[in-house]
């Protein structure tokens, strides 16, 4: 990922792309889960993805794309859309393996879009907002990512998917 603009300087920028990280290497692990035919193991991981995603959705839902939609509406826009179609594809293995069979190709091609999404905030995003950003809005992310905590101690340092 990203290391050249200085926006891992940034506390709530750094926590983002660890989280960025974990939600990468469990959608590989997804990929491989799949393609062996282990459905309810990548049903497992889909909902870690989906608990790793909702702090860190509402840290830039709430804090960054607010700070940043007047000057790019419509790349914030976008971005929110996608995290709608993301969502919407994770939740359904909610309770286990879905009864759709279309289901692995959908969520494959969902993780697929979901790399490219965490590629257009890190390189696009992350980079603007320490440009844009003044101290109280950095203060204000800070603020939410305190009451929306992060589901990275869920996370074994040296997997992103559960033991099972």
């Amino acid at each position: 990922m990203c290391e050249y603009c200085g926006c891992q300087q940034i506390d709530s920028i750094a926590e983002l792309t660890r989280e960025h990280d974990a939600i990468v290497i469990a959608a590989g692990e997804i990929g491989r889960q799949v393609g062996a035919g282990e459905l309810d193991s990548a049903a497992i991981t889909s909902r870690l993805i989906v608990e790793l995603l909702r702090p860190h959705t509402s840290v830039e839902e709430e804090g960054l794309f607010p700070c940043l939609a007047a000057d790019f509406p419509d790349h914030v826009g976008v971005l929110r859309a996608e995290h709608r179609q993301i969502e919407a594809v994770l939740a359904e293995s909610a309770f286990g393996v879905p009864g759709d069979p279309s289901w692995p190709a959908r969520l494959l091609a969902t993780l697929y879009l979901l790399r490219e999404h965490i590629l257009k905030e890190q390189d696009g995003l992350f980079p603007a907002a320490l440009v844009a950003l003044d101290t109280d809005q950095w203060k204000r992310i800070d603020e939410i990512r305190t009451r929306v905590g992060s589901a990275l101690p869920l996370v074994h340092p040296h997997r992103a998917w559960p033991n099972h």
